[in-house]
């Protein structure tokens, strides 16, 4: 005979961004569907925007957690349509992205070392009103002696679109295995629009005239101030786990922004 008995719903953990829409999302769902702790969960699901979703994936970077985003913020480019009927059935149907975050090793005159994760980019960003000096080097080799500019950036393919867009770098699609280095507002060389590398690339730059012209990094959240040198390569040591609805993953969110006008 079949079994009848009722297929039992999977352990799911709601958190939700502090704004008065998301946190009544999550009331309603977890009435709905039980409260679970973070711990004992099998799948997180964010309740927000693009921001909140980026904090969550920092939450959970070291459990590889499944997560399955709503969009009860603004733009929502790494989330689903929210809804409330059907919920387990499309964690179920869920298309799973794998994503790596960058590791960010950032040097400061004061001869510290900070070390961090990004999920979109690593930023290197001018504190004064005089432009950026930086040397760029990748896997040991000086690819530029000098770039004047107000940054530059390494971006993830997930990350292409945010940033690094905003900054003119190219979209990547997930999957390509590449990594993005963007300058940010370059003044010499002039013509350089930046360069897609292989994903297991290692970009380093220097910072030149450090007294004059200081420069801060920044991974994702994580800001250090007055930094000499800053490394960044993928590490592929942690996964991510993004579930996506079948009909609108990121890798057609990522296509269609391509044609955007």
């Amino acid at each position: 005979m079949p079994d009848r008995r009722p297929k039992a719903e999977p352990r799911i953990c709601f958190l939700a961004a502090d704004s008065p829409v998301a946190q009544r999302a999550r009331l309603r769902l977890e009435k709905r569907y039980g409260v679970c702790d973070p711990r004992s969960a099998k799948v997180v699901v964010a309740l927000g925007g693009d921001g909140f979703m980026l904090e969550t994936l920092h939450r959970f970077l070291s459990r590889g957690m499944p997560i399955f985003g709503m969009n009860c913020g603004t733009v929502g480019f790494m989330m689903n349509r929210y809804a409330e009927a059907g919920l387990p059935a499309r964690i179920e149907a869920a298309q799973n992205v794998r994503l790596y975050p960058l590791l960010m090793v950032a040097r400061t005159v004061k001869r510290r070392t900070f070390k961090a994760h990004a999920i979109n980019e690593v930023s290197l960003l001018r504190q004064t009103r005089q432009a950026a000096k930086i040397g760029i080097r990748i896997d040991g080799r000086t690819r530029l002696k000098e770039l004047i500019c107000d940054g530059a950036m390494v971006a993830t393919p997930a990350g292409s679109t945010a940033y690094n867009l905003s900054a003119h770098g190219p979209i990547l699609p997930l999957g390509s295995d590449v990594l993005a280095l963007t300058p940010i507002s370059a003044f010499r060389p002039r013509r350089w629009r930046g360069a897609i590398l292989p994903h297991g690339a290692e970009v380093v730059f220097d910072i030149r005239e450090i007294d004059k012209r200081p420069v801060s990094a920044v991974a994702d959240f994580t800001e250090v101030r007055d930094v000499v040198q800053v490394s960044v390569r993928e590490d592929r040591n942690i996964t991510l786990n993004l579930l996506f609805d079948p009909e609108h993953n990121l890798e057609e969110r990522i296509l269609t922004e391509q044609f955007a006008v």
